[in-house]
C-alpha cells in the first residue's frame, strides 16, 4: 500500500468516525428542549464587557447585553436562559459535542461559519475598529499598519483580514484583555477588534484611542447545530420580535451600543449558502503538515532552551539548601515550594505582565515563556538532584577527606559526577513532559504547536484529522527525546556491557 493510498483510507475512518459521533451528539429535538425547559448558550464571560460578564457590585449576577439578550430570547421561546462557559475559540466545537444549545457571544456571520453551523438572523451589527495608544497619533487606517506589531482575537474576522496582510505581523490572543494589556506597556502598535469591544475600552481607558474610522462591517448571529431548523426558526422569529417591538434598541441603548448602522438590520436578506462536503485534514496533509511542523520548531526550541535553564538553576538550588548557610538554604526550601505548589500559568502570567505592569520589566514573550518554564522546572530538578546527592554513599565523603579533598572540591569532582548518573531518568521524564507543558505559553501570544493546531482546525473544522497529525508530530518529538537520553545515560553507566 502506498503512502497516498493509506492517508485516503485513514482519512475516510476519521471522516467516518466523526459523522458517527455527530450523530451521537445530536442536538436534542424542539420538543425535548421545551420539555426541559432550559435554554443553554455558550458563552466565554473572560471576554468581558460590554458582551457578557459578571456585574462588579454582585459577582453572582451576569450582565451584559447579549446576557440581557439571551434572558429576552428565552423568555419569547418559553424557556429558562443558562450560561455554559467555554473559551470563545472553542465554542464551536463545544456546540457540535453538545455542551450547550446554542451559540450568542459575538459569532460573526462569516462564510467560514456557516459552512460549520446554522446561523440566525442578526442581533446585531459591528464593524472592525483599530484601537491604538492615546500618544500614537499617526495610525489612523491599516495602512499605518504597515511594519508593525498588531494584536488580534485567534479565530476572529481580524485575525482573518491580518492573515492576508503579510506586511502587518499580527499577535494571536485568547482574549481581548490581553491584548489591550499588551498595547498599553508598549508591546503592540495596536490591536484590531470589534466595534463593541473597541467602543467599551475606548471610552472608559484614556490611555488609548481609536484609530481612524471603523471598517469591515458584519453581523452578529445566533449559532445552533447544522439541521437543527425548527430550533432556529423560533430563534429567528423571536430575534424579529425583539427587533420590531424595540427591545433589541432598548439593551443596545443601555450599553451604548445602539446606532444608526443597527438599522441594517430590518433589511437584512439571509444570502444561500453553498456547504461544500467537510473534507479531512489528513487528505491534504501536504498543505497543513509543513505548518505543524514549523510550529513544533518553537516548541522544540522553546522545551530545550527551558530545560536548560530548569537544569542550571535546579542544580544551584539543590546545593544551597543542602550546603548553603542557614539563610539561603531556608530561601532555596521556599523556592522549590512556592514554584511546585503554584501554577504553571499564575507564574506566566506574573512573569510576562505583573513586572511589567508593576515593575516596567517588559520581556518578548518567548523570554518570558522560557523564564517561565525554566524556573518552574527548576524546583522539581533541584528535587532530583537532591535525591540523587543524598543517594552518593557516605563512604564517598569519607574517602575524599582522607584525601585531604576540600568539601567544594569534594562536591565537584566526587559527589556530582555519581549523584548525576541517579538523576538522568527523572530529568529524561521532566524533559519530555515539558514538551506538552510549552503548549501553555500560547496565552501569551506564541504559536506553538497546539495553538497551530488549534487555528487551524478551527479554520477547517477537522479536529480529528488535524490532531492525529499534531500527535504524531508529539510523539515523535518526545520518543525521540526519549531516545537520545536513553543514549546518555548508557554512557554514564559504570558497567557498559
Amino acid at each position: 500500500m502506498t503512502l497516498s493510498q493509506f492517508s485516503r483510507r485513514l482519512a475516510w475512518s476519521a471522516l467516518t468516525v466523526g459523522m458517527m459521533a455527530s450523530r451521537f451528539c445530536q442536538a436534542e429535538s424542539w420538543e425535548e428542549l421545551k420539555q426541559r425547559g432550559l435554554l443553554r448558550w455558550g458563552a466565554d464571560a473572560e471576554g468581558g464587557a460590554p458582551y457578557v460578564y459578571h456585574d462588579p457590585g454582585n459577582p453572582d449576577r451576569l450582565v451584559g447585553f447579549e446576557a440581557e439578550l439571551a434572558d429576552e430570547l428565552a423568555k419569547r421561546l418559553g424557556l429558562e436562559a443558562r450560561m455554559a462557559q467555554e473559551n470563545w475559540d472553542m465554542l464551536v466545537p463545544a456546540l457540535k459535542q453538545g455542551s450547550f444549545d446554542v451559540i450568542l457571544n459575538g459569532l460573526e456571520r462569516t462564510p467560514e461559519n456557516q459552512q460549520k453551523l446554522d446561523l440566525s438572523r442578526p442581533y446585531f451589527v459591528y464593524a472592525q475598529q483599530i484601537v491604538t495608544r492615546a500618544g500614537s497619533t499617526n495610525i489612523n487606517g491599516l495602512e499605518d499598519l504597515k511594519g508593525g506589531t498588531v494584536g488580534v482575537l485567534s479565530g476572529s474576522v481580524s485575525h482573518h483580514i491580518l492573515g492576508g496582510r503579510p506586511e502587518i505581523h499580527s499577535k494571536i490572543y485568547l482574549g481581548n484583555a490581553e491584548t489591550f494589556r499588551d498595547l498599553k506597556i508598549g508591546r503592540l502598535d495596536a490591536t484590531i477588534v470589534d466595534s463593541p469591544v473597541a467602543t467599551q475600552f475606548a471610552r472608559t481607558d484614556p490611555e488609548l484611542r481609536l484609530g481612524g474610522p471603523a471598517f469591515a462591517p458584519g453581523f452578529y448571529a445566533i449559532g445552533v447545530r447544522l439541521g437543527e431548523t425548527n430550533l432556529l426558526a423560533k430563534i429567528n422569529k423571536a430575534l424579529a420580535e425583539l427587533l420590531d417591538d424595540g427591545t433589541l434598541e432598548r439593551i443596545d441603548s443601555k450599553y451604548g451600543l445602539w446606532d444608526t448602522n443597527q438599522l441594517a438590520m430590518r433589511s437584512f436578506q439571509a444570502e444561500a449558502v453553498d456547504r461544500k462536503a467537510q473534507r479531512s485534514a489528513l487528505t491534504a496533509w501536504r498543505r497543513y503538515l509543513p505548518l505543524l511542523l514549523r510550529a513544533s520548531v518553537t516548541t522544540i526550541w522553546l522545551t530545550v532552551a527551558g530545560m536548560a535553564l530548569a537544569m542550571s538553576a535546579g542544580l544551584c538550588i539543590a546545593l544551597l539548601r543542602l550546603y548553603g548557610p542557614a539563610p539561603g538554604r531556608w530561601l532555596a526550601t521556599a523556592y522549590t515550594e512556592v514554584m511546585r505548589g503554584t501554577p504553571l500559568l499564575i507564574q506566566l502570567y506574573f512573569i510576562y505582565y505583573g513586572l511589567a505592569q508593576q515593575i516596567g520589566l517588559r520581556m518578548s514573550e518567548y523570554t518570558a515563556a522560557v523564564l517561565a518554564l525554566g524556573l518552574n522546572y527548576a524546583a522539581n530538578e533541584a528535587e532530583n538532584y537532591r535525591a540523587g546527592i543524598n543517594g552518593v554513599p557516605r563512604g564517598q565523603w569519607e574517602a575524599a577527606s582522607a584525601l585531604g579533598m576540600s568539601r567544594w572540591l569534594t562536591i565537584r569532582r566526587i559527589v556530582l559526577p555519581q549523584a548525576f548518573r541517579l538523576v538522568v531518568p527523572p530529568i529524561s521524564n521532566d524533559f519530555i513532559a515539558m514538551f506538552k507543558d510549552s503548549s501553555i505559553v500560547s496565552v501569551i501570544a506564541i504559536v506553538e504547536l497546539t495553538k497551530e493546531y488549534q487555528i487551524r482546525a478551527n479554520d477547517t473544522g477537522d479536529y480529528l484529522g488535524l490532531g492525529l497529525m499534531t500527535a504524531g508530530l508529539y510523539f515523535g518529538m518526545s520518543y525521540a527525546a526519549s531516545l537520545v537520553m536513553q543514549q546518555f545515560e548508557k554512557r554514564l553507566r559504570y558497567d557498559h556491557r
